[in-house]
């Protein structure tokens, strides 16, 4: 069965896209203004193999899709009537030695959407780093700014931003860290300032860091970690972006592959994808301390939550 794997919202919020992980697909959706309903338009290849994120320019006009397996960013034109069509431009993650690549894992834009942030695992021909490129919005090509490797085995998974677009933070899936960088937006610069472990110093097993959000407040990251099966926060210093550890609690499922903040609050969803759930867990604004609320959402495989709210 063809299975849908990481959803986003065009500018308008009128349409959305999902890729298909196991294929090589995009399809695109219109969304009902009152009822939300899905109206399916059409899908178009991404050119690539196994797509795991994807997102929308400010302009409107170009998707860009982190093709993991086969270590290519896609370009793809939308059109107003949000359609999508074929690719426009593959940009290939070079690997150690010709013929191989690395592997993007997100393609996630700046606050102000100027810039693009790949970051990519190494495997085994490629390298863990962040790819940074300039939009061009025009034409929708991708200019290289900047590349951060990473630790040898840390193997970055996703960033996400603070408000003010100068601090980032990045979660490493297999060394189970989150990094600290500083951004220089008129530069298109990424520099790594602080690492520390997603997981509790009394815990001795093995990790699998996953998603990464930042609260709405811009005080708190929120890390999970798949096989300790937890969501771990940390506090963010408000002078100088750096981290320090302030909780870790369980999701109450197996394996939350994404987490994201709900439309109320500061309350996490964590989608269990092993155990077919979607739990809620409530971050203290000013400790940073986790909460189960005991609320659950029993649903198929759950692996990405995003929100539509009706006018």
């Amino acid at each position: 069965m063809e299975k849908s794997s990481y959803l986003c919202k065009d500018q308008t919020g009128k349409f959305l896209y999902t890729i298909h992980g196991d294929f090589s697909e995009i399809s695109a959706f219109s969304i009902d203004e009152k009822s939300g309903k899905l109206t399916y338009i059409n899908r178009a290849s991404t050119g690539g193999v196994n797509p795991v994120h994807l997102s929308v320019d400010k302009t409107n006009r170009w998707i860009y899709v982190a093709n993991l397996q086969t270590g290519t960013v896609a370009v793809i034109p939308r059109h107003e009537d949000g359609s999508v069509r074929d690719v426009k431009t593959l940009y290939t993650i070079e690997g150690k030695e010709p013929d191989t690549w690395s592997h993007p894992h997100q393609v996630m834009q700046d606050r102000i959407g100027d810039y693009l942030l790949v970051s990519c695992q190494g495997r085994k021909a490629g390298f863990g780093q962040v790819d940074v490129f300039r939009i061009h919005h025009e034409t929708g090509e991708l200019e290289e700014t900047c590349v951060v490797r990473s630790r040898e085995i840390a193997e970055p998974r996703h960033i996400a931003f603070h408000e003010n677009n100068r601090w980032c933070y990045g979660v490493n899936e297999k060394d189970y860290s989150v990094t600290f960088y500083e951004f220089d937006a008129k530069q298109g610069k990424l520099t790594p300032r602080q690492i520390l472990p997603t997981l509790p110093d009394t815990y001795t097993g093995d990790g699998w860091a996953s998603g990464i959000v930042l609260s709405p407040d811009g005080k708190h990251v929120v890390v999970s970690n798949r096989k300790h099966d937890s969501i771990t926060s940390f506090s963010i210093d408000q002078e100088t972006g750096k981290l320090k550890y302030a909780d870790c609690v369980k999701t109450g499922g197996g394996q939350p592959r994404f987490i994201t903040f709900a439309d109320r609050g500061n309350f996490i969803l964590a989608a269990n994808e092993t155990t077919d759930s979607i739990t809620e867990i409530a971050l203290d604004e000013e400790t940073g301390r986790l909460t189960a609320t005991g609320r659950k959402i029993e649903t198929e495989s759950p692996v990405c939550v995003i929100f539509w709210i009706s006018e």
